[in-house]
């Protein structure tokens, strides 16, 4: 990822997700389970890189390079954005993780990916109830790391 086509386009957030958006399933080449330790290791080395990079261009402002789950999709997703930690383009709340490990374990202890357990869903009644009320949320656990010239 570290090496893939980067778009560091202030204001055209679409360009930047589009072009550094990339996700991860829960299996390495040849089927293998991913480790926490080697996921943990790898995301780290490509913030590293993609820093190394935006410096070699001379990207005068703040750029971040993040690491969510997307437990819809089953996947554990990056992009990197020309925007500081706390302006991330999520449109839910979300939370930024003090390590990286916390959300690389929440993906690998998914153990049905993009599937919603029956257990979770309400039934008609208590649906109508909640639909009254405002619903829970759970914020995304985001990891952040700036790779930009200015934080």
């Amino acid at each position: 990822m570290a090496e893939e086509p980067l778009a560091l386009e202030p204001g055209n957030r679409r360009v930047e997700w589009e072009t550094n958006t990339w996700s991860l399933g829960p299996e390495a080449e040849g089927g293998r389970p991913l480790s926490a330790a080697e996921v943990v290791a790898a995301f780290e080395q490509t913030a590293a890189g993609i820093r190394e990079r935006i410096r070699e261009l001379g990207f005068p402002g703040a750029a971040t390079f993040y690491v969510w789950h997307d437990g819809q999709a089953g996947q554990l997703r990056c992009s990197t954005g020309s925007v500081p930690p706390d302006e991330l383009p999520f449109n839910s709340a979300y939370v930024m993780s003090d390590g990286l490990g916390p959300v690389v374990e929440g993906f690998l202890a998914d153990s049905m990916p993009g599937v919603v357990a029956w257990s979770d869903l309400n039934d008609a009644e208590s649906h109508s109830e909640q639909a009254m009320t405002e619903p829970e949320v759970t914020p995304l656990l985001v990891w952040t790391s700036s790779v930009g010239t200015s934080h």
